[in-house]
């Protein structure tokens, strides 16, 4: 064991692992990229992760560098949870849920705690945390608060930055601070005070007073429904001089403090939902048909493409979809499929939705089917879930590569945007499939490549480019739910604006001076960075006793 990891492992009450097993493990996470850290750090206590942060501090002080990771389960499809120097790994110990408040809905806990045992925590309360992303099974509450995660109830209830409520964070030399929203009165006395957590005070209110216009200019100019490319400004300060840091840590992926305790809001959980599904000849079907149910508040307005669907038969033998939606005598295969959920609080609220949408469908989809019994639900969600047959796809050394997934555009903009995405893998002779959020109009799609041929791997940067183009001339968002990352880190400044990524680097600058807060996540990375650590062969087989879904 090196000299850092003794030292470190004689002075907190966790664990410290340098082994190359370890260190191979912790080196990727679900995304292309690859890096290798010098050692593991298992914090038990916020002590401990003070301890490791002053630590980190005091070494940047004297000019050497050891960066910190925080990381969950390593779910994160950017290369945020994967870094050289020290990763931070949550679930080994910091995975307790502390408190329920069930009068004022609230959950106090741990980062490391699994998103799936406190959503089942939560049920047996009759509540739930609305913004589960797919990977809820075996992702983190503080990876999801990490990247702002989003998911299919997002349509109606948001991203996690609106259900989080309050942080223990520590800071990058080591202070702990508390988050919440505080009175002008109150902002003062922190500005006036004579320690790191003052200096980021006075530094972020300075930010946000000295550039208002820029800060609201931007925020005008997102016309999508979810959005996790840099950081929440625009959240922070309000008319009345009040200020609030928590939007500012969710969706900064430890780039700007580590989250050792979180507060999060929770809603009234349905135990019965109306599930509604509908299968088009078109797309511009489809899209009209999103237009019709959206007034409806669905919690869920979810879509499968015929490419999805082929892609599940060529490769599994299987079609989720038959016999229910089959097209014509000869039963081809539906251009979209979509799915509506409704989990109003009562039963004739949501039967009378479901109705309503049937209703609304004559004419427009070719079968429709409705249901509120859960095994018949299940029937219909397999649907949607046979995105899993893309996502885990790695045969031959082809795999299914997370990169270009994570798309958002305005609702008016989708026909479009859709087009020219299937054009574009037309172009560069791939397959085709897309999934995702009808309802807000984002989608996911993964390529099929093969990154051990230089050809796929450069094909990577190439589809980046383009795609990412293509999102911004619709003005949409490269980051819905996903997060920056490394991966989408030197494309911010396209997205936002020169101006407002400038921000960024001051922001970053102010909470981590010294650059030990995971470098090159989300400011600071190039694409030339990207393609040394780009992995020369891509799988999720780590993943694999929980069948990843997007």
């Amino acid at each position: 064991m090196n000299k850092v990891a003794v030292y470190l492992q004689s002075h907190i009450n966790g664990e410290v692992l340098v082994s190359d097993a370890a260190r191979d493990f912790f080196a990727t996470d679900a995304s292309v990229l690859k890096l290798k850290p010098n050692l593991i750090v298992y914090p038990r206590t916020t002590n401990d992760v003070r301890k490791v942060a002053r630590f980190a501090w005091q070494l940047a002080e004297k000019g050497h560098a050891l960066p910190i990771t925080a990381r969950g389960s390593g779910t994160d499809q950017t290369g945020a949870a994967i870094g050289r120097g020290m990763v931070m790994v949550f679930p080994a110990h910091m995975s307790r849920i502390l408190e329920i408040d069930t009068k004022s809905r609230q959950v106090r806990l741990q980062p490391g705690v699994n998103f799936k045992s406190l959503q089942e925590t939560l049920h047996t309360h009759g509540l739930f945390l609305p913004p589960y992303p797919a990977s809820y099974a075996y992702s983190t509450i503080g990876g999801a608060i990490a990247n702002n995660s989003a998911g299919e109830k997002s349509l109606k209830y948001g991203s996690m930055r609106e259900w989080v409520e309050r942080l223990e964070v520590v800071l990058a030399n080591g202070e702990v601070i508390q988050t919440g929203r505080i009175s002008r009165k109150e902002l003062d006395k922190k500005k006036g005070l004579a320690t790191f957590e003052g200096e980021v005070y006075r530094a972020v209110d300075g930010i946000v007073s000295d550039n208002a216009d820029v800060i609201t200019q931007y925020a005008n100019s997102i016309a999508v429904s979810k959005n996790s490319v840099g950081y929440a400004l625009q959240d922070v300060k309000r008319r009345d001089g009040s200020i609030d840091l928590t939007p500012l840590f969710v969706g900064s992926q430890g780039t700007l403090g580590i989250i050792s305790e979180v507060i999060l809001r929770t809603a009234p959980h349905a135990l019965s939902t109306s599930l509604a599904a509908a299968s088009f000849a078109t797309i511009e079907s489809a899209l009209e048909a999103v237009e019709l149910i959206r007034p409806l508040q669905p919690s869920a307005l979810e879509m499968v493409d015929k490419h999805l669907l082929e892609f599940m038969e060529k490769h599994h033998g299987a079609s989720p979809h038959k016999p229910l939606f089959a097209q014509g005598e000869n039963g081809e295969t539906p251009a979209i499929i979509l799915l509506a959920e409704f989990d109003d609080a009562k039963d004739s609220v949501r039967t009378k939705k479901a109705k309503k949408m049937m209703k609304s469908l004559e004419g427009i989809a070719t079968q429709t089917a409705a249901t509120s019994d859960p095994d018949e639900q299940e029937v219909l969600w397999s649907i949607r879930h046979a995105a899993a047959a893309v996502v885990n796809f790695d045969q031959g050394g082809k795999a299914s590569v997370p990169f270009i997934e994570d798309g958002i555009v305005p609702q008016n903009m989708f026909r479009q945007f859709i087009d020219d995405v299937y054009d574009m893998f037309k172009r560069h002779h791939l397959e085709a499939a897309v999934w995702g959020h009808a309802g807000d109009a984002n989608i996911h799609i993964q390529p099929l490549l093969d990154l051990r041929k230089v050809g796929d791997r450069q094909k990577v940067f190439k589809l980046m480019d383009e795609y990412y183009r293509l999102v911004l001339k619709y003005g949409g968002s490269i980051a819905a739910e996903h997060n920056d990352g490394r991966l989408r880190a030197p494309y911010v400044a396209a997205q936002v604006g020169q101006e407002m990524a400038d921000l960024f680097v001051q922001l970053k600058q102010a909470f981590d001076p010294q650059g030990i807060l995971n470098p090159g996540v989300k400011t600071g990375a190039t694409l030339k960075e990207l393609v040394g650590i780009m992995r020369d062969e891509y799988n999720i087989a780590h993943l694999s006793e929980h069948l990843p879904r997007t």
